[in-house]
């Protein structure tokens, strides 16, 4: 049969079609949606962005490779493959490996750079060093034991051909690393994936604790930043599961594996998308005004873009990758001094103030004109070193 063998989707193997098809689409709307408001609504495509579209390109290839693998054969027993005379379909089994280990490639990469997206993003709320070297570290142990293992997994067999042409055990030669080394790479793999989850699940909760907010709000905002911890929930659960690398009945076995595999890296992207969504809500809400249409008079700054400058009256265009990119009222220049701008608008009776990720109008627009009035403020504070904690 080869090439066009294909296995009804049923059972398991429909379970894992359906998990993949499920978390790309999910995910999939979710970093959409997280590019929308950062191009079109705060106008602050950053790095963090970036990897994330990255890891969504490549969580979208894992998932189509895993698609086409249950149909090909993963995810069922080896009787499923007998040929009409009771033998085997050997190559039919091969090609079932080949997208096997293809998935696998994949899904290093995409889970490794998920967790980079949302460690640049907690970076632009940190202020404090030892929270940026934390997350530094973070960032490097991420990629590093992604690529450690990533290597020890490509080259596993030698040749690498040798993974799924060993099914022929009459006429494929080479030779593999024994299974219960590449158990122990694996644990070691998952262990650091879950302490890299947790520590971007809890480190919000210290950036947040000290800001000048009530409990309430304090709670919230932990909670939205940590949703990219909950990643680590599928990888608890995997956890057990990695022993079925040994079955003999290796594609039925390791579907557990696979599905969860899948979980972790679709619930890493979606949440970490997530936290970037407040600015939709408002917007679908009706605060449009903020967004959008480019006013007839007077500038347009997202507030996080503008830092204020050591020359009077000058103004520079901010990088994305400073911690200020999202709270600009926490970057206090060399001397001490920083500028805070607020800004109200009065409309129907109720005031909005902007948040620092949405735009600034630096005149009245002529559309809500005799309905309201916009008022700016702009202060100076002097702080000292000490004194400035986030």
């Amino acid at each position: 049969m080869g090439l066009g063998f294909t296995l009804p989707l049923e059972g398991p193997s429909l379970v894992n079609f359906v998990v993949s098809a499920v978390f790309t689409g999910v995910s999939l709307v979710t970093v959409i949606l997280r590019v929308f408001v950062r191009v079109r609504l705060v106008k602050a495509f950053g790095w963090d962005d970036g990897f994330m579209v990255l890891a969504m390109i490549l969580f979208a290839a894992l998932n189509v490779v895993v698609m086409i693998g249950t149909r090909k054969g993963i995810g069922h027993p080896s009787k499923e493959f007998a040929l009409p005379n009771g033998a085997l379909d050997l190559d039919a089994i091969q090609e079932a490996m080949l997208w096997w280990w293809l998935g696998q490639q994949l899904y290093l990469w995409a889970s490794a750079i998920t967790k980079v997206s949302i460690a640049i993003a907690l970076l632009r709320l940190t202020i404090k060093r030892s929270h940026r070297i934390f997350l530094w570290f973070i960032i490097v142990l991420a990629m590093t034991i992604m690529f450690v293992f990533w290597m020890i997994l490509l080259f596993d067999c030698k040749p690498v051909s040798y993974f799924w042409t060993r099914v022929h055990v009459l006429s494929a030669t080479g030779t593999c690393t024994s299974v219960e080394v590449l158990l122990v790479v694996a644990w070691i793999y998952s262990s650091c994936t879950i302490i890299c989850d947790f520590s971007l699940g809890f480190l919000p909760i210290f950036l947040v604790w000290k800001l000048q907010m009530n409990f309430k709000t304090k709670v919230a905002v932990a909670g939205i930043l940590s949703l990219g911890a909950v990643a680590s929930v599928a990888v608890l659960v995997r956890f057990p599961t990695l022993p079925h690398y040994r079955d003999t009945e290796f594609l039925s076995s390791t579907l557990s594996i696979a599905i969860w595999s899948i979980v972790e890296t679709g619930l890493g992207i979606t949440a970490g998308s997530l936290i970037t969504l407040r600015p939709l809500f408002r917007w679908l809400l009706g605060d449009a005004s903020v967004y959008g249409k480019k006013p007839s008079t007077g500038g347009r700054y997202p507030l996080s873009s503008v830092k204020s400058s050591r020359a009077k009256g000058s103004i520079n265009l901010q990088s994305s990758s400073d911690p200020s990119y999202w709270r600009p009222d926490l970057n206090p220049d060399r001397d001490g001094h920083f500028v805070q701008a607020v800004s109200l608008q009065q409309r129907s009776g109720q005031h909005y103030m902007n948040s620092s990720q949405e735009a600034l109008y630096t005149q009245p627009r002529p559309d809500v004109e005799g309905r309201g009035v916009t008022v700016q403020k702009t202060f100076v504070s002097t702080v000292s070193p000490r004194d400035h904690r986030f």
